[in-house]
């Protein structure tokens, strides 16, 4: 898993609540088996037309938001079903961060096994950026999160909570295996000293 230390990048604006894992990554997508190739395919029947073309109306095709890698949106963002593929579709397009006044549990947790940071702002604090990113033709943002904060290069600065735990892994690019494989002289050692005579 990539590591999430300091980020700065272009900002995307979704002005949607309530965004689900259905829109986030289409059910006719999850057939794949390895993590990788699912950018394509993120928010799929919003970003494009029926005959294919890309919709020219949705947030992500703007011209503005194009490379961004920081999603910001409104409150409950990825409700839904449970899939996992909704955050490795994000992590695939190039999106390291999500900002939102809230967000789904099951969502919330994929995305720190998965290198992708969810900022829960207060909706005051997330309406000033929507206020910021309207008024500037390609707003950027800057995310330190050893620092726990977010900031433009306009005075606008804001601090926000991450369980420490969650904090430590992606600051070391650490899902599940990579912890476990942090402990892989013990493991080796216990099973050398209990194999079978």
């Amino acid at each position: 898993m990539k590591a999430f230390t300091k980020v700065t990048g272009i900002v995307a604006a979704m002005d949607r609540a309530n965004v689900d894992t259905d829109q986030i990554i289409p059910k006719q997508f999850l057939k794949r088996i390895e993590r990788s190739g699912f950018g394509q395919f993120l928010f799929f029947d919003w970003r494009f037309l029926e005959n294919g073309d890309a919709n020219p109306t949705f947030e992500l095709n703007l011209d503005r938001n194009k490379g961004a890698s920081i999603l910001l949106a409104r409150r409950n963002f990825g409700s839904g079903s449970s899939r996992e593929h909704a955050v490795w579709a994000i992590e695939d397009y190039g999106i390291r961060a999500v900002i939102a006044p809230s967000f789904a549990d099951i969502f919330y947790n994929n995305c720190f096994k998965n290198g992708v940071l969810p900022i829960a702002l207060p909706e005051q604090v997330v309406e000033e950026l929507f206020r910021r990113h309207a008024s500037s033709p390609s707003y950027q943002l800057s995310i330190d999160l050893e620092q726990n904060r977010v900031f433009d290069q306009n005075g606008f600065s804001a601090s926000f909570e991450v369980e420490p735990f969650r904090r430590h892994c992606l600051l070391h690019g650490l899902d599940d295996i990579g912890l476990t494989l942090e402990h892989e002289s013990k493991i080796t050692a216990y099973e050398v000293a209990h194999r079978p005579l």
